[in-house]
């Protein structure tokens, strides 16, 4: 039995669009990820420093993913979601190919411009597609499930990738990563239908989509819209800005070759950070997580909590601790990605949503691919050449980033004192202990 009135129009098929944008999301991580796992052979047969390969690897994708993003999740506002998707997922796996077949550092460059511009198309269209497939009750347990994309795209980023650049170069990592996404671009673009905006929404639909100057000034309107975007940045800044660069760490500090620093990181991501992600699920399942503020509080602890052994894993130099404490610090990372997704998809209205993910995107983006990268890059080659730290100066680097985890925390929290009531205005239902799900 259920009480919620959009329980029973909701769409059959949504548990297979769930599945197969789950897929999407998780080769979008995946081409994301690999090249941080390939930073080490990249960079010395380029010859770069430090600083270079980040721009190469995180800032290249970032300049493009960060500025188209937005007005194709505007786009996406008004047209068909699953088109948009199905062309993106087939453009960024095409280039991940290419990177594949790049002979030197321009080839590779422009490739990465262009897997950024076709990442951009990934996940504003998948949230929204989602949340008119999912009852607002619901959406964050299926944005929770969806973000499971995050840890097995990161485990093919690393094993797969790894295992690839170890047998046969690590050229061979993209391709092998990349053409499977053509046929997975098909499969979207064959098999899942978009659905009416809104339509599982309390409040009446809107029909005309917003501009992104409209949906800027709601979400200000919005306390908790806004602490969710900075707290979600932040978030990323804190945790992938420090797994961006941990493969190199592996390599550098506790020499492990690239083949050994994806087989020690992929089972983490693959194992720990679904059980991270599911635990998740788990707990926005419960009849609590009804409650917006409890998921708002929740978040707040888990990344309060999880920032201490992320300072304390690149501190140590016993390689079996520095491991250990990773096993405690990946769930974390994967835990907050579906709950402040499906959070920010109840805090503002239908034609809203594409865009407002893509904001949060572009700030978050901005914060892990180009800032924290280019950051650990440009400190790691001060501390090389004004203290003589050497293969250390990376150490030092990610110690200076670990501690941000607290400000993110602090944003998560806080975001929970006014979400029930933005809630409310923006999709006409008042969540609450009381609310029952389907």
């Amino acid at each position: 039995m259920t009480d919620d009135p959009t329980s029973a129009a909701a769409p059959r098929d949504r548990w297979y669009v769930l599945a197969v944008l789950t897929v999407v999301y998780a080769l979008n991580i995946a081409d994301r990820f690999s090249i941080s796992t390939l930073v080490e052979p990249i960079r010395e047969e380029l010859q770069l420093s430090d600083g270079g390969i980040a721009f190469l690897t995180g800032v290249a994708l970032a300049l493009f993913y960060v500025t188209v993003g937005i007005p194709i999740a505007a786009l996406a506002d008004r047209a068909n979601r699953r088109n948009i998707l199905a062309l993106a997922l087939a453009i960024w796996s095409g280039m991940t190919a290419l990177c594949g077949l790049a002979q030197n550092y321009w080839q590779l460059l422009l490739a990465r411009f262009a897997v950024g511009i076709g990442e951009a198309g990934g996940t504003p269209p998948s949230t929204s597609l989602l949340a008119d497939k999912f009852p607002p009750a619901r959406r964050p347990m299926a944005l929770t499930i969806f973000a499971l994309g995050a840890s097995l795209g990161a485990w093919l980023g690393s094993s797969v990738a790894g295992g690839a650049a170890e047998r046969a170069g690590w050229r061979a990592a993209f391709l092998v990563l990349g053409i499977p996404g053509l046929l997975i671009a098909l499969i979207v673009w064959l098999t899942v239908r978009e659905p009416r905006r809104g339509q599982l929404d309390s409040a009446p639909t809107v029909s005309q989509p917003s501009t992104l100057v409209a949906t800027l000034r709601f979400i200000a309107t919005q306390r908790s819209a806004v602490h969710l975007l900075l707290g979600g940045s932040v978030a990323t800044f804190w945790s992938w800005g420090l797994m961006w660069w941990t493969p190199t760490f592996l390599q550098r500090s506790h020499h492990l070759t690239v083949g050994q620093a994806g087989q020690l990181l992929g089972p983490m991501h693959l194992i720990a950070g679904a059980a991270g992600t599911l635990l998740a699920g788990w707990l926005m399942g419960r009849r609590a997580a009804a409650d917006p503020r409890y998921v708002a509080r929740l978040l707040g602890w888990v990344t309060a909590l999880a920032t201490i052994p992320s300072i304390i894993l690149y501190w140590v130099v016993s390689k079996n601790a520095a491991t250990a404490l990773l096993w405690i610090f990946v769930p974390a990372v994967y835990f907050y990605i579906g709950p402040i997704l499906g959070l920010l998809q109840n805090v503002v209205p239908a034609n809203m949503r594409a865009t407002t993910c893509a904001v949060l995107l572009f700030i978050a983006n901005v914060a892990n691919l180009v800032l924290a990268p280019q950051i650990i890059g440009w400190l790691s080659d001060w501390f090389a050449g004004s203290f003589g730290a050497g293969h250390e100066s990376l150490r030092w680097a990610l110690l200076l980033l670990a501690p941000t985890g607290f400000w993110a925390a602090w944003h998560l929290w806080t975001s929970g004192a006014t979400i029930r009531e933005d809630e409310a205005s923006a999709t006409g239902e008042l969540s609450g202990p009381a609310a029952v799900m389907d």
